[in-house]
């Protein structure tokens, strides 16, 4: 399948994942138990699939990518668990856009380490998309009132320790790129079954022992978020994240991490169908900006 169809599918996915998250929180899960069980689902529907196709390539993996993998997986563990939580205390929407920062940091970073060029089209590309994020970001806490530009705090919906949340959300944007990086790295090797699968579990492992040092449970919850952890793992984990890193066997890590720009509109534009939340003037502009710097972005330099 061409890598860009497949990075717009994985969006759609991920666009679903605060959503998800925000309904598991309103059924009293803590946000480690949700970034846990949607890691752990996601690997154990892979792993019998890896033991019966990949066995052989992952026995012969060298010590050095079992530590890269191995790292990757303790940094998406680091993503999810900063992220998820930052929704218990800013908005969906703050959240969205400064965990979808991770791309400005992939591109800083990937022509020192991955030695991939940071081409024009692509600075002005993820200045686009950056610059349409924020608008995003801030459409439901800033105006203009009476002649006069006005900052409400209070507008956030996911609570009053905004900033708390906004910067856990930017420690899980920073875990994100490098959970970017080493897949870029190592996914030209390795097959996407077995890269993932050995991510996901070490990421899912190294939550469940949090949970369990931090004294949370991870049975005793509703149906409906068992539900929801389900869909969580099928949708934003499998059918998301394992898109992107799909496309990373083929495309530059700046290219691939800046699609991650357009979750906020995916998240939006949810958030309008499941809670009806109307996207105002300043969101349909920042989606305009971040649509216009993922075309500007995928140019070739």
């Amino acid at each position: 399948m061409s890598p860009y169809l497949v990075l717009a599918l994985g969006i759609l996915a991920v666009s679903s994942g605060s959503i998800l998250a925000r309904l598991a929180q309103a059924e009293n899960v803590p946000s480690l138990v949700i970034a846990a069980y949607r890691t752990a689902v996601a690997a154990l529907i892979l792993l019998p699939l890896m033991l019966a196709r990949h066995r052989t390539e992952v026995r012969q993996l060298r010590i050095a990518d079992w530590r890269l993998a191995l790292l990757s997986g303790l940094l998406l563990a680091l993503h999810f668990a900063t992220w998820i939580s930052s929704l218990a205390y800013t908005s969906v929407a703050s959240s969205t856009v400064l965990v979808s920062t991770s791309p400005l940091w992939v591109a800083l970073a990937a022509p020192f380490l991955l030695g991939e060029s940071f081409t024009r089209p692509l600075k002005i590309g993820m200045a686009l998309a950056l610059l349409g994020s924020v608008m995003i970001g801030v459409a439901g806490s800033v105006g203009w009132v009476d002649g006069r530009f006005v900052l409400n705090a209070g507008a956030a919906e996911g609570g009053t320790q905004m900033l708390l949340g906004n910067g856990l959300a930017l420690l899980g944007a920073l875990a994100g790129a490098g959970y970017l990086l080493i897949g870029r790295k190592l996914r030209v090797r390795l097959s996407l079954v077995s890269y993932v699968t050995l991510v996901y579990a070490t990421a899912a492992l190294c939550l469940i022992f949090v949970v369990y040092l931090t004294g949370s449970s991870l049975f005793g919850y509703s149906s409906q978020a068992y539900v929801t952890f389900l869909l969580m793992a099928l949708g934003p984990q499998l059918l998301g994240h394992s898109s992107f890193n799909y496309a990373l066997a083929y495309l530059p890590a700046a290219i691939v991490g800046a699609t991650t720009f357009a979750e906020p509109i995916g998240a939006s534009i949810l958030a309008l169908l499941i809670f009806g939340e109307v996207p105002g003037p300043a969101v349909l502009l920042g989606g305009a900006f971040v649509f216009a710097g993922l075309l500007v972005a995928g140019r070739k330099g």
